[in-house]
Order: structure tokens, then C-alpha cells, then sequence
């Protein structure tokens, strides 16, 4: 792995947690959305919209 795909990888995990942590309700809801669109952008190998989802979750659980 790339050391890009390791803050990736790194990002997707921290997200993750902070969204298992999160009280149910909307926010997480839309949470949800955008890290199953950032898994998606990852199988695909492309980590600029990858760490845009992640970004978009993350802002998505404040």
C-alpha cells in the first residue's frame, strides 16, 4: 500500500468509529450514505472521491 492509501485506510476506520459511536437519528443517517459512497469510490481504487465521502460523513456526524 501506497502511503496514500494507508491515510485512506486510516481515515475509513476513524470515520467509522465516530459513526458507531454516533446517537441514531438523521445525521447518522446521512453519515451512512457517504462512507457506503466512500467504500464504493475505495473498491474502486479512487481515493480522491474516497476522502471526499469521508470528509462528507465526518462533517456529517458535527
Amino acid at each position: 500500500m501506497t502511503p496514500e492509501q494507508n491515510k485512506t485506510a486510516e481515515k475509513m476506520t476513524s470515520v467509522k468509529a465516530a459513526w458507531d459511536k454516533a446517537p441514531a437519528g438523521p445525521k447518522k443517517d446521512t453519515a451512512l450514505k457517504h462512507y457506503q459512497a466512500a467504500e464504493k469510490a475505495n473498491t474502486a481504487k479512487n481515493d480522491a472521491e474516497t476522502n471526499k465521502e469521508l470528509d462528507a460523513a465526518k462533517h456529517a456526524l458535527s
